[in-house]
């Protein structure tokens, strides 16, 4: 197919100890076709988050090439980077990292402020970005006031304020109970349905594995195929 998003060719990380070398990934190869979702399941300390890491330009590989959009995500300068990381990829952590200090429709409107759009504007998009994940009701709410999955949702909409063409969701119920991590699943899809927003998550909810099409395991630092 001539529509992949993103290629990891023979993608490894290293981590050098006092007496050992850790092998946290080992020679991964992996296509993203655009549109697609897809779920990396592993136990804790897998390497699911340093897998994303380099995927979403936060790490670099010891070895390997990640390309992006036709870009060699190793060759860029750290400002190219994040200027692609800021439109083109959008992140939802474990932990929401809102700012308490301002309201939900402020926190997610700050990767459109920091874009340099203009304010009214980035608070549009802002609302839109809520309305997408039902949440539009608690715009006006400092987030300090909502619940634990009103506060993921939110960073969902703060991750696609700018219509990224890949969202990474690091263990995005890692912190829910099951109810409220279906709910935040529930939207993760929705928007790869609705939007065709290509959707990668790296998780060990099984529930929420299930949603996406397609689902890899990370074990021993490879990754495998999982039916």
């Amino acid at each position: 197919m001539n529509d992949a998003l993103m290629e990891l060719r023979g993608v490894s990380k290293q981590y050098h100890g006092p007496s050992e070398r850790i092998d946290v990934l080992k020679n991964v190869s992996l296509t993203i076709q655009a549109g697609e979702s897809m779920a990396i399941l592993g136990s804790s300390g897998s390497g699911k988050t340093t897998l994303l890491h380099v995927m979403g330009a936060l790490d670099l590989p010891t070895s390997g090439d990640i390309f992006f959009l036709g870009n060699d995500m190793g060759a860029l300068q750290p400002a190219q980077a994040a200027k692609i990381r800021n439109k083109d990829i959008g992140f939802v952590f474990q932990f929401h990292h809102l700012l308490p200090e301002f309201t939900t429709l402020e926190n997610v409107a700050m990767p459109g402020f920091i874009a340099g759009l203009p304010h009214a504007g980035a608070l549009s998009l802002a609302a839109d970005a809520l309305a997408l994940v039902g949440l539009d009701e608690r715009a006006g709410h400092r987030v300090t006031t909502l619940s634990g999955g009103e506060r993921q949702r939110a960073a969902i909409a703060r991750a696609v304020l700018m219509r990224p063409k890949l969202l990474l969701a690091d263990e995005p119920t890692g912190n829910l109970d099951e109810h409220t991590g279906s709910r935040v699943g529930e939207a993760l899809s929705r928007l790869n349905e609705e939007l065709g927003m290509t959707l990668v998550v790296v998780t060990h909810n099984h529930s929420l594995a299930a949603l996406m099409g397609r689902r890899l395991e990370l074990h021993g630092g490879e990754l495998y195929a999982r039916t």
